[in-house]
């Protein structure tokens, strides 16, 4: 990797927001994911795991799929 590659990576990484972005999309299109194809997704409450069934997971839009 040359020097401007890495200028380049530096001012990603210290700017943030397209690394927030990107995982971001990577969350909502594995939750569609799931949902689509009828899985359950566990997340995070009140200091416990929960399990949400498929037809309980609210997405707003679809995500960008490649």
């Amino acid at each position: 990797m040359n020097e401007t590659n890495n200028q380049k990576i530096a001012e990603i990484f210290a700017e943030g927001n397209s690394i927030d972005q990107a995982l971001n999309q990577a969350v909502q299109k594995a939750v569609w994911k799931h949902k689509v194809l009828g899985n359950s997704i566990a997340v995070w409450r009140d200091g416990k795991v929960v399990w949400i069934p498929p037809e309980e997971i609210n997405l707003t839009e679809k995500p960008l799929i490649d």
